[in-house]
């Protein structure tokens, strides 16, 4: 937090935490510093690890916005004396921080969207950015498997079998089933739209984590912070990466601009079939986002008005993914 122990001069330094994360915003750079944690689907618990996924997160966040991610960058001390911590400096690493251009937070997606000025041409624009970069994104036989239903339902399982330990406090027990039946439904009975897609190339290697705070707004549409700890989350169908921002698009209320979005970038992308699989992918995203916040409540690091908000944002997730349970019910024979 001392601003002295940043490369470049700054009048202040401010922390931002989020479950996995510790983000240090200087005045022109952001730096993130991965927290030493294990929650199954990812492990950041060794210095190692740290250090490998900080450059994955580098070099796959570079596909869409190069000039805002820099360089991972050493965190050391001088002569060993914790009271002098340098980021760049010599000597042997204590950890590691990613330098990231810092954007102007009033343009942040979600910001926008709270002003009320979030218009279609800002979708418009996400939508162009989006198209070419899902028709270059890697494909082949290794990021198809996916795509396959097995590979779907598996994930599902493993998302579902965290979210069951939270049936009591974020959760009721009657929302979780209803939840889990649709989604075991709508696997079987398209089976052969998930393997029609992996035929159609419409399996790559995504973002993972498209969602409204991870886009600015700015002089151009800045994409960031794509999931670089388990390429099991990246890896998938171009509709689970779209119907996460169609969702939070939902989640704050804006379902017209969220239809718009998905109708535009289908015909961008000539992916009609995407429209098929709106509720299905968004149910899952909803749960996704819902677990995270769930997490986020339990982080003894937060402030316990923090943490109830956390559990707030959880249930509101979960009643959403019950909505898109009950609409993607008319998918289900």
């Amino acid at each position: 937090m001392e601003p002295a122990a940043y490369p470049e001069p700054t009048s202040q330094v401010m922390l931002v935490q989020t479950h996995i994360s510790y983000v240090f915003l200087t005045d022109r750079f952001a730096y993130k510093v991965k927290k030493p944690v294990d929650l199954g689907f990812l492990n950041f618990t060794t210095l190692r690890r740290r250090h490998h996924y900080l450059h994955e997160e580098l070099l796959l966040n570079r596909r869409l916005c190069p000039e805002i991610y820099l360089e991972v960058l050493p965190i050391t001390s001088l002569r060993g004396c914790l009271s002098k911590v340098r980021l760049g400096g010599r000597g042997q690493p204590l950890d590691y921080a990613l330098k990231m251009v810092r954007l102007p937070q009033e343009r942040m997606m979600d910001e926008v969207a709270d002003r009320g000025e979030l218009r279609q041409e800002h979708l418009d624009r996400i939508s162009a950015r989006l198209a070419p970069f899902y028709a270059q994104a890697a494909t082949g036989p290794r990021i198809n498997k996916f795509g396959e239903p097995a590979i779907i339902a598996y994930n599902h399982q493993e998302n579902f079998s965290r979210i069951e330990n939270l049936v009591g406090s974020v959760i009721s027990r009657k929302l979780f089933d209803r939840i889990r039946n649709f989604a075991g439904a709508f696997l079987k009975q398209h089976r052969t739209l998930f393997l029609r897609r992996i035929r159609e190339g419409r399996i790559r290697d995504c973002h993972g984590d498209l969602h409204m705070r991870n886009i600015c707004l700015a002089d151009q549409v800045y994409i960031f912070d794509c999931i670089e700890f388990n390429p099991r989350f990246r890896y998938g169908d171009v509709a689970a990466d779209v119907d996460f921002l169609a969702m939070d698009l939902d989640f704050h209320g804006f379902r017209e601009l969220s239809r718009h979005f998905v109708e535009h970038l289908a015909r961008a992308a000539a992916d009609p079939e995407l429209l098929l699989m709106l509720d299905f992918y968004k149910c899952y995203r909803a749960c996704v986002r819902g677990k995270i916040a769930a997490f986020t409540a339990q982080d003894p690091e937060l402030a316990p008005k923090a943490r109830t908000q956390a559990r707030q944002l959880a249930r509101a997730y979960f009643r959403l993914a019950g909505e898109y349970a009950e609409e993607g019910a008319r998918w289900v024979a």
